[in-house]
């Protein structure tokens, strides 16, 4: 269950990035006091939440002005009683370049304990951790800024079928995912319909996925630019995660009830 969440969790990263270096929108697509929540299910069963919210922030990191990112997962239902999740993970960007500064992981998983730190060095292209010192690319994130930084970038002129591909610090090293724009799809979720891009971020088969496993992801085609379903099959079912609450928007919410 924990490598799914962390590949569902990178879904929401995706949006449209590219190898070389990224530029955002002048308007962003967020804002402080966002607060965005999800549903996570097995087959038809709740099986954990996930909240993702942008503070607001006094804080300065390489005497930089930060938003504070904060992303907490937790088991539910009969999974919260087998398995008990209380994670939470803290990333500090940049108000400017959108670019972490610090991020944090405090990890509560049934018995097991972790805390980590990375600091970021961008200019330097290097990333600071508790596992060690590691070599970035020219622009590297951790999964929550990455999220938050796609979701300003500008697609206009991407085609379908084109591959994109980010880099990510997570754990003890710097990866990459590529992503595959799908093109336009009208979906439907718990709050409503919406107009959406739809991507498939790249996966590895193994002990959970099956070799021709597709992740799928759905976001709003709109200002706001928010994840609002993933789809995952897996060895035994498959995973979804659906956007069930959005609040302190940037722009107006643009569900409908109707198809």
């Amino acid at each position: 269950m924990k490598k799914v969440l962390i590949v569902l969790m990178m879904a929401l990263v995706c949006g449209g990035i590219s190898a070389q270096e990224l530029e955002s929108r002048n308007e962003l697509a967020f804002a402080p006091g966002e607060v965005l929540k999800y549903r996570l299910r097995y087959g038809f069963v709740t099986a954990a939440e996930a909240t993702l919210s942008v503070l607001d922030t006094d804080i300065k990191l390489s005497n930089r002005p930060v938003y504070n990112l904060v992303v907490q997962g937790r088991t539910s239902g009969t999974f919260d009683i087998f398995y008990k999740v209380r994670n939470r993970y803290d990333s500090f960007i940049d108000r400017s370049t959108l670019l972490p500064h610090l991020y944090s992981e405090n990890v509560r998983e049934a018995n097991y304990r972790r805390n980590d730190k990375a600091r970021f060095y961008q200019e330097q292209r290097k990333v600071v951790a508790n596992r060690g010192t590691f070599k970035g690319a020219e622009q590297t994130f951790d999964i929550v800024s990455a999220y938050y930084f796609a979701r300003n970038l500008d697609l206009t002129g991407v085609k379908a079928g084109t591959p994109l591909k980010m880099y990510y610090f997570l754990g003890d090293g710097i990866s990459d995912l590529e992503i595959t724009y799908l093109g336009k799809e009208r979906i439907k979720t718990p709050i409503g319909y919406f107009n959406c891009l739809k991507f498939s971020p790249s996966i590895q088969p193994g002990r959970i996925f099956k070799k021709d496993s597709k992740l799928y992801l759905w976001i709003t085609d709109d200002g706001n630019r928010i994840p609002v379903k993933a789809e995952v099959e897996i060895l035994v079912g498959s995973i979804s995660m659906e956007l069930t609450s959005a609040k302190g928007l940037k722009y107006p919410l643009s569900s409908t009830k109707k198809k």
